[in-house]
């Protein structure tokens, strides 16, 4: 980084810096100051002229620094929407001073007191100007743990980086693989269960086959009380077992 240009010890004014520095950026307004000390025992009043009026902005352009005492000046340039060539800039900055009366304000400082005609002695300091490439921001390093980064792992976990793919690839694999192991054991029991069904159905109706062969043999004979309410027990049992 460079230094400071140094300061001009002039009879009635210190300037500083000599140099005015702009980190120069596109579309945007940039400001820098300078300082005017006085180490006289007078009042001093000061003027700042410029090459380029409309691109700069001088705040105050005009005023009077007390008997030992300092004054800030703060130079704004106007937002660019061209770079110059090279970075270079030939504009000038211009701090005319001059001894005033004792007790003189702000309102009492004209332009006709910096000229040859008023007969004041004046004293001249110039300035340059110097555009500069803004401070760049320092490229984020991603940190990594003795254990690894960070980043992958939470890549892994999420299913993000490769080994998450691998991961999610092989989820998505046994899940079903385990679906279908469990609908198969549902179809396992549910077929045993039908087959028992089957089974006793078929022994109910041999059963049944058996009864009315019994009442085809008695064919005088009143039925028994007995023999129909089995009947009708097997009855309602078939039904039972159709519907389910």
């Amino acid at each position: 980084m460079a230094t400071p240009a140094p300061a001009t010890a002039g009879e009635l004014l210190r300037v500083e810096p000599l140099e005015l520095r702009f980190p120069f950026e596109l579309n945007k307004q940039i400001s820098c100051s300078m300082q005017l000390s006085n180490h006289t025992n007078d009042y001093i009043a000061f003027k700042v002229k410029t090459t380029s009026p409309k691109k700069y902005s001088v705040r105050p352009n005009t005023g009077v620094v007390l008997p030992r005492s300092t004054c800030d000046v703060v130079v704004t340039m106007q937002a660019q929407r061209l770079a110059p060539p090279d970075m270079q800039c030939k504009d000038k900055f211009l701090v005319q001073s001059i001894v005033a009366p004792s007790g003189i304000t702000v309102k009492d400082v004209t332009g006709d007191m910096f000229t040859k005609e008023s007969g004041n002695k004046m004293e001249e300091v110039k300035l340059r100007v110097t555009y500069v490439a803004p401070p760049q921001p320092p490229s984020p390093v991603p940190e990594e743990s003795e254990e690894g980064s960070p980043s992958r792992t939470s890549e892994s976990e999420n299913g993000d980086g490769p080994a998450g793919g691998f991961t999610r690839a092989l989820r998505e694999r046994i899940e079903p693989q385990d679906k279908s192991t469990e609908a198969g054991a549902l179809i396992s029991k549910l077929t045993e269960e039908k087959n028992s069904a089957i089974q006793q159905n078929h022994r109910l109706r041999q059963e049944l086959d058996l009864v009315r062969q019994e009442i085809s043999k008695r064919r005088g004979g009143g039925f028994s009380f007995i023999i129909v309410i089995i009947v009708a027990l097997i009855g309602i049992i078939l039904g039972y077992l159709m519907k389910s």
